[in-house]
C-alpha cells in the first residue's frame, strides 16, 4: 500500500473545501487549488468557521482544529497543487469533459504512482481514467454527507484500478473519519 502524506484537492467549491477540511483533519498535508483567488479566500474562511463550530460543539478539540489549519495550503494552479501530491482528488462539477481534461493534465504533471481520485456520483471512473497512462492508480471517491451528518465514502474501483490503490484510498478515507465502502464501477462500459 502506498503511503500518502500530501493530498491535493482540485476545486475549492463546497465539495472541494469539505474534502480539504477532512484531509487536513485526518493529518495530511493538504493543498487546496482553485483558479479563482476569491474562491480560495472564501474556502479558507469557510473551513475556519466550520472548525470553530466543531470546537464549540465539542466535535473536535481546539488543538486538533489548529493542527488541521496548519496543514492547509492553497494554490492557484493545478500544477502547483499536484506536483508534490501522493493523492490528488478533483472535486469540480460533475461534467465528463471537465474531469477528463483535469485527469489528462494530472497524468502529465504528477509523479509516477500518484493516485488520481475523482469525486463522482454519476460518471464512470473507468471512462475518466482511460485518458491516463495510470488507470491502475485511478479511483472514484464519492464523499456523501459533506453538508449533513452522513459520513460515508464510496471508493469506486475502475476496471483497471489495482488493489494497492483501493487499499490506499480506503486507509485515507478512514483517517478522514469516514465509513468506507468499496464498490465496483457499475457505470463502466467495455473499451
Amino acid at each position: 500500500m502506498a503511503e500518502v502524506q500530501t493530498i491535493a484537492v482540485i476545486g475549492a467549491g463546497r465539495v472541494g473545501r469539505g474534502i480539504a477540511q477532512l484531509a487536513a483533519g485526518g493529518g495530511y498535508r493538504t493543498i487546496l487549488e482553485d483558479l479563482l483567488p476569491n474562491a480560495l479566500r472564501q474556502a479558507e474562511s469557510e473551513i475556519r468557521v466550520q472548525l470553530d463550530l466543531a470546537v464549540e460543539s465539542g466535535g473536535v478539540s481546539a488543538d486538533a482544529a489548529r493542527a488541521a489549519i496548519s496543514r492547509l495550503e492553497f494554490a492557484g494552479s493545478v500544477e502547483d497543487a499536484a506536483r508534490q501530491a501522493d493523492l490528488v482528488i478533483e472535486a469540480v462539477p460533475e461534467e465528463l469533459e471537465s474531469k477528463i481534461e483535469i485527469f489528462t493534465l494530472l497524468d502529465k504533471i504528477c509523479r509516477p504512482g500518484t493516485i488520481l481520485g475523482s469525486h463522482i456520483s454519476t460518471l464512470s471512473i473507468t471512462e475518466i481514467s482511460r485518458v491516463t497512462y495510470r488507470a491502475r492508480c485511478c479511483v472514484g471517491m464519492h464523499f456523501a454527507g459533506l453538508v449533513d451528518s452522513e459520513r460515508r465514502l464510496e471508493i469506486i474501483r475502475g476496471q483497471e484500478t489495482d488493489d494497492d490503490t483501493v487499499a490506499t484510498a480506503v486507509e485515507v478515507g478512514r483517517r478522514m473519519g469516514r465509513e468506507v465502502v468499496v464498490i465496483d464501477d457499475a457505470k463502466a462500459s467495455q473499451p
